[in-house]
């Protein structure tokens, strides 16, 4: 796996960039709560033989800027503006997977200039829901302070692949490992998302929508059904077996699956 690390900066907020490079149209693939841009490397490895393949950590997140005074769904949609801006990419295909699936939709309705097509993986936009951020609180008040070693991270998050994604997202200090984000911050960047409803959003996107979904999804069958009467232009693909983490569990259905859409796409 090779990629370069480019870091930008936007309103004092550095974001780091993982650029496996390519000269093929620009694929920006964002990460969801919590994550980090490696999430990605399983599916970037193949996509890049034909794509541009560009992640970043989030803020917040990751190795970019921690402490971010801004954690609303604006400061979430224009860091993604800004990377392809100062990246030079145009007419970006947005992949993003539960909060970045939230992000990349909104930034798909915002900016139809600028986003060719949307994959939104376990991602929704539906709300307010208040009772959201004490439930992420109360997920991450179950965790430990840090972990004894990344064999007890990979156990303690499910093991397997899953397991191995959120370690991988641990940094090791003194011996332990720790989360590369903070509680508090994860947390407001929920609350905020959680006072409002974005569904008008998901009416108003223009470009060609693939929508993933795991079997035991997080959005209900009638949500989804809802979604595709709101939006008739947009595919709808469930995958068996899988958990809400798909894109860790199963990197290779999700190429399979994201390969023919952009096939697809007119130039």
């Amino acid at each position: 796996m090779t990629w370069i690390e480019r870091v930008i900066e936007r309103e004092g907020v550095r974001l780091v960039c993982r650029d496996w490079g390519g000269d093929g149209p620009a694929l920006v693939l964002l990460h969801g709560l919590a994550g980090h841009a490696g999430e990605w490397d399983a599916l970037a490895d193949p996509l890049r033989s034909a794509y541009r393949v560009v992640a970043f950590d989030q803020r917040g997140q990751g190795a970019s800027d921690r402490f971010p005074s801004d954690v609303s769904r604006d400061a979430f949609v224009e860091d993604i503006v800004a990377v392809a801006d100062q990246l030079g990419l145009e007419r970006v295909v947005l992949v993003g997977q539960s909060m970045g699936g939230h992000a990349a939709i909104l930034a798909a309705s915002r900016h139809p200039e600028l986003i060719r097509a949307l994959v939104a993986i376990e991602a929704d936009v539906s709300g307010p829901d208040l009772e959201w951020p004490a439930h992420i609180r109360r997920w991450f008040d179950s965790w430990p302070a840090s972990f004894p070693s990344r064999d007890a991270a990979v156990q303690f998050f499910g093991g397997g692949a899953i397991g191995m994604g959120w370690a991988d997202g641990l940094e090791e200090r003194g011996g332990q490992w720790w989360p590369r984000f903070d509680r508090d911050v994860m947390v407001q960047s929920v609350a905020d998302a959680a006072q409002h409803s974005f569904a008008h959003e998901w009416q108003r996107i223009t470009c060609p929508t693939l929508l993933i979904l795991a079997q035991s999804s997080f959005i209900s069958p009638s949500r989804v059904a809802d979604l595709m009467r709101r939006r008739v232009p947009t595919v709808s693909v469930s995958i068996p077996g899988t958990r809400h983490d798909l894109h860790l569990e199963q990197p290779a259905i999700v190429y399979d699956l994201i390969s023919p859409f952009l096939a697809g796409l007119s130039p």
